[in-house]
């Protein structure tokens, strides 16, 4: 059994943590013409946009390598204002066991958790991962600015 991390980290946002989340619910389509030097490619394989057991797949940049994911919609709480990604697919999962993503807004700051299990103890912490989360936030925000 490999070892377990959390990471957590907070940003706040000028916008509302409500568009922020609308961005990753309903719009997640657009995300590639957001933030084009992050994000190559976003699909949704099965169900709707966003929804509890959709399955979606991401192509992006992480650290100049490129990186391929395929992601479970695990759990869409609209009270909670939060989203769930399971990966169930993808680079990922060469270094870590499980590797999910949470997403949370409220009012002008939005939360990421990053849960996983590392392979080995070797294998480094996530942190690269977080990084490009909020370098995603960043670009997000920029947008929902322009508006």
């Amino acid at each position: 059994m490999g070892v377990k991390g959390k990471l957590i980290a907070s940003m706040e946002v000028k916008c509302s943590g409500h568009s922020f989340y609308d961005i990753f619910h309903t719009n997640t389509h657009h995300v590639p013409n957001i933030s084009p030097k992050n994000i190559n490619h976003f699909e949704i394989h099965e169900g709707e946009t966003m929804k509890a057991i959709s399955i979606v797949s991401w192509k992006y940049n992480e650290a100049g390598q490129k990186i391929y994911m395929r992601h479970l919609v695990e759990d869409v709480d609209p009270h909670k204002i939060s989203i769930t990604w399971k990966l169930i697919e993808g680079d990922l999962l060469e270094l870590y066991n499980y590797f999910n993503v949470i997403t949370s807004c409220d009012y002008q700051w939005t939360t990421w958790t990053i849960e996983y299990e590392k392979k080995t103890e070797d294998t480094p912490e996530s942190l690269i991962h977080l990084g490009f989360i909020l370098d995603l936030t960043n670009d997000v925000e920029a947008h929902l600015l322009e508006k």
